[in-house]
């Protein structure tokens, strides 16, 4: 029998969720680490990888088929959330979020119609838009000093991670410039559900 080959562009970028950097609560950090670890394990697929910012002007979006859910129908009410996106030159773009029930990666459709969901029967004060960044733009200006997640007493919300912060030489906190869905902030496209369907090409 031969031997078949498959398209090494074809192949997922991540398999195994222990392969990533995770801490809980601090997904902006996780995929900035995964991005890191594409740029050294799988290089020539950089340019084809996107970050993906999920919020809105109330911060208030709800994503389904997610680990901190209550009830499996049920979406949890997130400020904001990341994503990462693979959308290869050849096949179907895919989608790796650290914090979903569903499988590492998701087909970009399937995590669409299943974490996403359409907007119909949602209330527009919870609509998502969604930042898209080049994942090597990402790399290059993302800083988080994670003073985000103390409280007012200088404690933690939720533990961070063991690595120092990620920070660049122009700035050491930027994480709200990515948050926000105003387009003249920051760097990356901003776009509502429709516009991010059209941007990977299943609208």
């Amino acid at each position: 029998m031969a031997a078949t080959h498959q398209n090494r562009e074809s192949l997922p970028l991540i398999s195994d969720a222990n392969q990533c950097v995770y801490t809980s609560c601090y997904c902006e950090e996780n995929i900035w680490k995964l991005c890191e670890h594409i740029s050294t394990t799988r290089p020539e697929e950089l340019c084809h990888c996107y970050a993906a910012f999920i919020s809105n002007d109330q911060r208030m979006v709800p994503l389904w088929m997610q680990k901190a859910r209550r009830a499996p129908d049920q979406p949890v009410i997130w400020d904001y959330h990341v994503l990462f996106i693979h959308k290869p030159t050849e096949g179907s773009p895919q989608v790796y979020d650290l914090d979903t029930v569903l499988p590492l990666p998701t087909s970009f459709s399937t995590y669409m119609s299943e974490a996403i969901q359409e907007e119909y029967s949602i209330r527009p004060e919870f609509h998502r838009k969604f930042r898209v960044i080049p994942a090597e733009v990402f790399l290059a200006h993302f800083a988080s000093d994670r003073s985000h997640m103390r409280n007012e007493d200088g404690t933690w919300m939720q533990p961070p991670p063991s690595y120092p912060c990620i920070a660049t030489q122009d700035s050491t906190m930027n994480l709200d410039d990515y948050i926000s869905m105003d387009p003249a902030i920051g760097v990356g496209q901003v776009m509502d559900l429709q516009g991010i369907l059209k941007h990977f090409g299943t609208s």
